[in-house]
């Protein structure tokens, strides 16, 4: 075998085959860095840190340190109504956040409303029209109606006994189709 040989296969500068995650590892470190995430894991594994009920509700988005450097404060977005849920788990939040880091990093942490998706690519959710409720026979309804006009006869004001003869078709309506 000649000197410096490897047996057949060429080395390239002893690398091999890396992970995808090793590929960009310095980017994601770079663009947590300049939010102020020291540590990416909080970025990648959120639903691990947090659990993935609280992870569905919310992300972080950015640390800011204060000027004297005592603590910093965990910003995370959220829809407007899983605000009042996160409210409630800011603690919890805080402490596993800070066992991810190993110390008490984070002192605060704030709850920010945004919409779910951003003004650009917003779409205007086309939901379908609500079905239809069956509509009683003409014979049932005219029951329904003789049976409103009897229950809110007795009522002397023009006014009530209206609006209760609208009220009892409704409920009568309601009972119909049940």
């Amino acid at each position: 075998m000649a000197e410096g040989s490897t047996g057949g296969r060429q080395r390239r500068g002893g690398r091999g085959f890396r992970q995808t995650g090793t590929l960009l590892e310095r980017r994601i470190r770079e663009a947590g860095e300049s939010r102020g995430f020291a540590i990416t894991r909080l970025l990648t594994h959120w639903d691990e840190i947090v659990g993935t009920d609280t992870a569905g509700m919310a992300r972080p988005a950015d640390v800011s340190y204060g000027r004297k450097g005592f603590g910093a404060t965990l910003t995370l977005l959220t829809t407007g109504a899983m605000a009042p849920m996160l409210e409630m788990q800011k603690e919890k939040i805080r402490e596993r956040v800070n066992a991810c880091y190993g110390y008490a990093a984070i002192s605060r942490v704030r709850i920010t409303q945004t919409a779910p998706q951003g003004f650009a690519e917003g779409k205007p959710a086309f939901a379908h029209a609500p079905k239809q409720k069956p509509r009683p026979t003409p014979e049932a309804e005219a029951r329904i109606t003789k049976d409103a006009a009897q229950a809110a006869a007795p009522v002397g004001d023009e006014g009530l006994r209206t609006a209760l003869e609208a009220l009892a078709r409704n409920v009568l309506a309601a009972k119909h189709k049940t």
